[in-house]
């Protein structure tokens, strides 16, 4: 009992300047040593071509484009779902969503959130000595023990979940204003409304929240202050730390912000990018300046880009997935080889389990350690931080479960080229049961035993078809996913057993495996309000 109420008298201060001296003072300092620092940045809706280091097109990444000079570059890096509260749950446990029960997204009324049966990153590291801080957006349960204080996290700020989900004062693009509806109106989304049915978003600061609704257009330069100051009072501290960030960026809406005119005379996706790229900057200078030789900096991205966004989605970069989208003429053969109609529409990003939904941006920077300037083609995935950091940190995975994730060090170090054998890519709403696996990475083979399409620019959706025997492309020949392989030809038959194997054997490890089942229920009164007695629970700025 002590301890618990040690906890939330930690979690309970909600001003930075006395959350650290509380925490300093009640750990031992006898941790102080060599042991890495780790910082995880997690872009939201990113685009694998949103880079400048990945996509010559692309203009807008500065920081992130010297952050791949100065570091590793991953070309071929995964997220482990296609969509936001079941990839953010694979970073943090280490498990595909069948294993730790995070198979779509949760909601502002969720009563549950990631099983608390299921051990994080941030759990694991401060059980190891370490202090550990999360910015930005949660999405894995805001309701009682589901909140980030609870789930080993010393410190939290940010938003609990995606930053659409609550109207604002400060819309930006493709978000409507608060106040909420007038009673009586229906509960809309369309953008030709002057205003949203939901309650205002809110920000929270550790168990407090401390603004509701969100200023958006200040938001980016608030994640930046709160986790420069995190880095400061940590590396202060004398103990090692971990800092989780969850950025707003790419996801919409895109926030209106003070940056210059010339940048916001550019495209809102591309002024967007200079956001989020200078806010990383930001973080990097920071470790650079306070920690460098002894900080692990990752940064990648929770999915693909929001495909029905329109000029407000990111770029998928050469994978198209024009199977799916029929922008490739090489459908024509196939449509004749596999007798499929034309009607096969949709967007191939966020959402599907072609590689636009899940082939995210990757970059990994360690000044001594991971060597600079270099290009991985390694199969690596969001699933392999936890393992990676674990080991890097010199603590100990949980007992009683089995993990998807793979200790990258060796590829990190530069001391081995490859990564996964095979790779698994749970449905993530264009088709499909949620989190069931049925799309498989062979090498560089890769299996669908379903197909679909997300909600596309154009509002076509593609239909869900399922495939027995499975389409099968050869990635290394055909990163746009266009041509499957004749299932005639040799190749086929050579590829196909092994795609079974895979397949069942990870069905089998699953159903051996100590599994967990999230709490999806909803009631509207764990809804996050400051003040009930107010529109859209309204409360003042702290």
């Amino acid at each position: 009992m002590a301890w618990l109420f040690l906890k939330v008298l930690l979690v309970g201060v909600s001003f930075l300047g006395c959350l650290y001296p509380l925490v300093d003072f009640c750990f031992s300092r006898d941790t102080k040593g060599q042991r890495p620092n780790f910082v995880i940045i997690l872009a939201d809706d990113v685009g694998w071509g949103d880079l400048g280091a990945n996509w010559a097109e692309t203009k807008d990444t500065d920081n992130l484009d010297k952050m791949a000079a100065e570091g590793m570059r991953f070309v071929d890096f995964h997220a482990a779902a296609s969509t936001c509260s079941p990839s953010r749950a694979s970073l943090l446990t280490g498990r595909l969503g069948l294993r730790n029960g995070v198979t779509h997204n949760f909601a502002v009324t969720s009563v549950g959130g990631l099983p608390l049966n299921e051990t994080t990153l941030a759990e694991v590291l401060q059980q190891a000595g370490y202090i550990t801080g999360m910015i930005g957006k949660w999405h894995l349960g805001h309701h009682g023990s589901y909140h980030p204080n609870f789930r080993g996290f010393d410190y939290y700020f940010g938003i609990p979940y995606s930053h659409d989900m609550g109207c604002t004062d400060t819309p930006g693009y493709n978000h409507p204003p608060c106040p909420a509806c007038p009673r009586g109106d229906r509960p809309s989304r369309n953008l030709e409304r002057d205003c949203y049915s939901d309650v205002a978003l809110p920000l929270y600061e550790n168990l407090n929240i401390v603004e509701q609704p969100v200023n958006l257009s200040s938001l980016a330069q608030k994640y930046a202050e709160k986790a420069t100051q995190f880095i400061q009072h940590a590396s202060t501290s004398g103990r090692p730390f971990l800092l989780y960030v969850g950025l707003a960026h790419m996801h919409v809406p895109l926030a209106r912000t003070q940056l210059s005119a010339e940048t916001w005379g550019r495209r809102p996706y591309a002024a967007g990018l200079r956001e989020m790229d200078s806010l990383v900057g930001q973080i990097k200078d920071k470790v650079d300046r306070t920690a460098k030789n002894n900080t692990f900096l990752w940064f990648t991205g929770d999915n693909g880009p929001w495909a029905q966004k329109c000029e407000l989605a990111g770029s998928v970069g050469p994978f198209t997935g024009s199977w799916q989208t029929h922008q490739d003429s090489h459908f024509v053969i196939s449509r004749k080889a596999f007798a499929y109609s034309t009607d096969i529409w949709g967007s191939p990003a966020k959402q599907t389990t072609w590689e636009g939904g899940h082939r995210v941006p990757a970059l990994a920077y360690w000044p001594g350690r991971v060597p600079s300037n270099v290009t991985s083609t390694a199969l690596l995935s969001v699933l392999d931080i936890f393992p990676t950091v674990v080991a890097l940190a010199g603590a100990q995975l949980p007992r009683g479960r089995h993990f998807d994730g793979l200790d990258a060090s060796e590829v990190l170090f530069g001391r081995a080229q490859s990564g996964h054998r095979v790779m698994f890519h749970p449905n993530s709403g264009a088709a499909g049961e949620d989190g069931a696996l049925q799309t498989v990475r062979l090498g560089h083979y890769k299996a669908f035993y379903i197909t679909g399409g997300a909600k596309a620019c154009d509002g076509s959706v593609g239909p869900e078809r399922h495939h027995e025997p499975p389409l099968i492309f050869n990635l290394e020949d055909d990163a746009a996913e266009a041509l499957p392989l004749e299932r005639g030809s040799a190749e086929y038959r050579r590829a196909l057993p092994k795609v079974r194997e895979a397949l069942a054997g990870v069905l089998r490890d699953i159903a051996d495996d100590n599994i967990s089942r999230a709490d999806y229920t909803q009631d509207p009164s764990v809804t996050p309000c400051c003040n009930p007695r107010r529109a859209a629970c309204r409360c003042q700025t702290v």
